[in-house]
């Protein structure tokens, strides 16, 4: 029980983090393209996990046989999530980023199944289908432009992949440092990244990285969101199966719609509502499923 409580409470808090996050990136992404934003925030947040992991004084070492699985979630979920993420933020607004990036958890279900055998029941499978729909709904609402449109399939590729990383995540030693297990994932995408961005660097306008609003956004990206928050899920889910741990996303649209009505004066449409509700009472199913 004191594992399941301590899980939860990693899980609320790197969700209520990445809430906030959407709204930071709807700001910083106007000056530093997605791309590039994803590099330099890794940049700073590699220098935080290294400091953290020297001053901890963790053991670096992993077996051979968990470098794949390391590769894999640097690449699927550091490296393609993460700039499909805010791609689509970018191209949309930041509740619907909140929102659709919600139906993570339901898409873990169906990894959890396919990866770790976790059981797969009807309540499960409801609560795919109720996500899937509301995604397809918030997509497809009628008073969007195409890059609305275009948005809302980036950020429906990021969910897919942040659930399969999520779930690849399990298949590592429980005993892992969090910490270590991090920051090798983020140096996978870090070296994948690098070559497509070192060519565009020069696009950026150096001047606007001195804007306060900037650089104090990379750096909450770079260190909360990235750096600790990532941290907190990783640990999180170690401590409860894939498909439990998932619904915590659940605190995430909450955070990212209120912050996003609050400081970017996003308006909110019936049907978005409606999706959303149709994504959390999905999240619901699987809260409710008897383990």
């Amino acid at each position: 029980m004191k594992n399941t409580l301590l899980g939860s409470l990693y899980l609320i808090l790197a969700s209520s983090i990445w809430g906030g996050m959407y709204v930071v990136v709807k700001v910083v992404v106007s000056v530093i393209p997605p791309l590039e934003l994803v590099w330099m925030r890794y940049l700073v947040a590699i220098v935080a996990l290294l400091i953290i992991g020297l001053i901890t004084r963790q053991k670096w070492r992993i077996e051979k046989r968990y470098f794949l699985i390391i590769i894999a979630i640097g690449i699927i979920g550091n490296a393609i999530s993460i700039v499909a993420q805010e791609t689509g933020t970018m191209l949309s607004t930041a509740q619907m980023g909140a929102i659709i990036t919600s139906s993570t958890p339901a898409f873990m279900v169906v990894f959890a199944r396919l990866i770790l055998k976790e059981q797969m029941t009807l309540k499960k499978g409801i609560s795919v289908l109720l996500a899937t729909i509301g995604v397809l709904l918030i997509v497809g609402i009628g008073d969007v432009n195409m890059s609305s449109t275009l948005g809302g399939i980036a950020l429906f590729i990021a969910a897919l992949t942040w659930a399969l990383m999520s779930v690849l995540v399990k298949r590592l030693p429980s005993d892992y440092s969090q910490i270590v297990v991090t920051t090798y994932s983020i140096l996978v995408a870090l070296i994948v990244l690098t070559p497509f961005v070192l060519p565009r660097l020069d696009e950026i306008n150096i001047s606007q990285l001195t804007d306060p609003t900037i650089w104090g956004g990379l750096l909450y990206l770079g260190i909360v969101s990235t750096a600790c928050g990532f941290l907190l899920w990783n640990r999180g889910l170690q401590m409860l199966n894939a498909s439990s741990g998932g619904i915590f996303f659940f605190f995430q649209p909450l955070v990212g719609t209120l912050l996003g009505w609050l400081i970017l004066g996003e308006t909110i449409g019936v049907t978005f509502w409606i999706g959303s509700i149709l994504i959390l009472t999905g999240v619901l199913f699987v809260i409710l499923e008897k383990k």
